[in-house]
């Protein structure tokens, strides 16, 4: 299942799909063994039946089929409407022969039950995992953890620099990583975590030096001044400058970096234009399994985020 439970999309275009989707022997043996394969969503029809190219060849997902929660209705009608003309992931119930032309037979929610099986019987809080983000929503973002299988990382849990929004910082289709929040085996349902991968206070410090001028985003107004995002986990405080507004992207010249009490000293030179899309996270982990994560350097006098992965 290693290669099975990545988010859709991610195995479409790799061989070994190609070539278990290549003819009808390769496709008997994927059925037999029960492998997770991709194909392409053509059109979702009068049933909400899903169509999906496979290879050379055509397949049928029944409604029932096409995911986790739709038989009982736990799972709305447009989650296999929002899969037109994506990747979706599926094992071969049959196959058929008619008139020349072989039909497929396909589950969706089969691979979905696979992946989450494997899910929660392999994986520990603290594992880094890929990801890709389904949609956004203001509490958090909504994310694919394997086989379409849905998780959700909270706004907060999206990087120390507060945001407004999830889009602030992600956007729909992106491929990242995160990490393996808690995981409520009876419940079967996985929470995740994002700023942890993000780096440190001082890993971000560590970018910078006194005298450079940097852009950056204004993520607060308050009476004393503006607090100026530099990377998702670092920002720094600036005296107010008419016309300034929450979101504005602006550059500023780094006056003073004060490890002991977290602190960045910011001058706003000037406001720059908007980016189309937020800028890519800037990872720091990628992998592994995370024990305990301290955002204040050593020695700090100022508390800072702290998170313990660990077992329930």
């Amino acid at each position: 299942m290693t290669n099975s439970i990545l988010p859709e999309g991610r195995l479409l275009r790799t061989p070994e799909n190609i070539t278990a989707c290549g003819d009808k022997d390769s496709l008997a043996q994927a059925m037999r063994e029960g492998t997770v394969l991709e194909g392409l969503a053509l059109l979702c029809d009068e049933n909400h039946d899903l169509l999906v190219r496979v290879g050379t060849f055509t397949g049928r997902i029944p409604r029932e089929e096409t995911a986790l929660g739709i038989a009982d209705g736990s799972t709305r009608d447009i989650a296999i409407l929002s899969r037109v003309g994506k990747p979706v992931a599926f094992v071969i119930e049959a196959l058929e022969e008619r008139d020349g032309d072989l039909s497929l037979l396909l589950s969706r929610r089969k691979a979905q039950e696979m992946a989450l099986n494997h899910i929660l019987e392999c994986w520990v809080p603290g594992q880094v995992v890929p990801a890709t983000v389904t949609h956004l929503e203001p509490f958090g973002a909504f994310v694919d953890i394997g086989c379409g299988v849905p998780s959700m990382i909270g706004v907060e849990r999206l990087s120390v620099s507060r945001i407004a929004h999830p889009r602030n910082r992600l956007r729909v289709g992106q491929e990242i990583f995160a990490a393996v929040l808690s995981l409520d085996r009876d419940q079967r349902r996985v929470v995740l975590t994002h700023r942890e991968l993000l780096g440190t206070w001082e890993e971000n410090a560590a970018l910078f030096r006194p005298g450079m001028t940097v852009p950056g985003y204004v993520r607060g107004l308050k009476e004393y001044g503006a607090f100026v995002e530099l990377t998702a986990n670092l920002s720094g405080l600036a005296e107010c400058k008419a016309g300034i507004r929450e979101g504005d992207r602006v550059s500023v010249y780094l006056k003073s970096i004060l490890p002991e009490r977290m602190k960045l000293k910011l001058l706003i030179i000037d406001v720059l234009p908007p980016l189309e899309e937020p800028e890519p996270p800037r990872y720091f982990i990628t992998g592994g399994v995370i024990k305990a994560w301290s955002y204040a350097p050593e020695g700090c006098v100022k508390a800072g985020g702290e998170t313990v992965f660990s077992e329930p």
